[in-house]
């Protein structure tokens, strides 16, 4: 075990750019047998060769890791999730490049890793074909969970350039195999041209939820989140975060950024509260591209502050529980 915070103690902390890229400062380890005594795991997914448009995602965990703002208590929630919370980072999976099949199977495994000693994972994507290995690890474990999807893309589709496995498909393969309850499943934020009637229609066969932007235009991000809740309800939950579901203007780094959409206060505030009111049983934040066009690190502060958001939602749960 590492403690990047080690040398600055006495001080209180450490200043970002300096010392081992961790987490939040978060210890570090590589060895499962070391997880034991803590409550949340961050993994890196480094991998995106399963993308449609842009490339780059393979950088998300690492940017995520060094925009991540040091421990403190949350000034509206007034928690510290790094009080609360034991957090380790436990590194990242061994990806291997243009082996799609070889790095999910990296990727399943070292998240089985964490729920096998009890932790919670929280996984730093990568493309979204990760929530395919993130989510069977869950399930094969607590049985078909539910799911809540902020996006602009439904990722349902059965193909995209006629390839089955892809960041366009993992929640339709998901679903199809039993290891996502379509009826506690929900989507929030899509918008755009993708994908088309036949897919929509295969979602309400199945009784998914969609909640598009006008819905949350209309009615507000408080009322769709309440919704969210009642749909998905008790039960094991696993939350999805695609950063595009963020309008361009907060999130210019990522793979298909769609213009109309949502805020970073109104993703911010719903990740929490989800966190804070399900039965959170792992969670991912996925599609940054650091490098994008305009991106700098504008997007890797963005999805720091969703996992930090989802962590003092954890937090708020087990402190209610407790």
């Amino acid at each position: 075990m590492i403690d990047p915070l080690e040398r600055w103690r006495r001080y209180g902390e450490k200043p970002d750019y300096a010392g081992l890229l961790t987490y939040g400062g978060a210890p570090y380890t590589q060895d499962p047998a070391e997880l034991a005594g803590f409550d949340v795991a961050i993994v890196g997914a480094p991998t995106d060769d399963l993308v449609s448009d842009r490339p780059g995602a393979r950088f998300g965990p690492r940017s995520i890791r060094a925009a991540s703002c040091p421990p403190g208590p949350h000034l509206e929630s007034k928690v510290d999730a790094f009080e609360e919370l034991k957090i380790v980072d436990f590194g990242d999976a061994a990806v291997l490049p243009a082996d799609p099949a070889a790095s999910h199977a990296a990727i399943e495994a070292l998240v089985g890793q964490v729920l096998d000693a009890g932790l919670l994972p929280v996984v730093l994507g990568g493309d979204h074909s990760i929530a395919e290995p993130d989510v069977r690890a869950v399930a094969e474990r607590h049985g078909p969970v539910g799911l809540v999807h902020f996006d602009t893309h439904t990722d349902t589709g059965r193909e995209v350039f006629g390839v089955e496995v892809s960041h366009g498909t993992p929640m339709l393969r998901l679903v199809e195999a039993g290891k996502v309850a379509p009826e506690r499943y929900v989507q929030i934020g899509l918008r755009g041209y993708w994908p088309g009637e036949e897919t929509f229609r295969w979602q309400a066969d199945r009784g998914i939820t969609s909640f598009f932007m006008h819905d949350v235009g209309r009615d507000g991000i408080e009322e769709i989140v309440g919704r969210t809740l009642a749909i998905v309800g008790d039960g094991p939950v696993y939350l999805t975060v695609d950063v595009d579901v963020l309008d361009p203007a907060f999130a210019p780094g990522t793979g298909t950024p769609e213009p109309g959409g949502m805020t970073s206060t109104d993703l911010l505030w719903a990740c929490r509260t989800e966190a804070a009111e399900l039965e959170l049983v792992g969670a991912e934040v996925v599609e940054v591209i650091p490098t994008a066009v305009g991106s700098a690190d504008v997007t890797a502060l963005v999805a720091d502050r969703i996992v930090r958001e989802i962590l003092n939602g954890i937090a708020l749960r087990r402190r209610s529980d407790g």
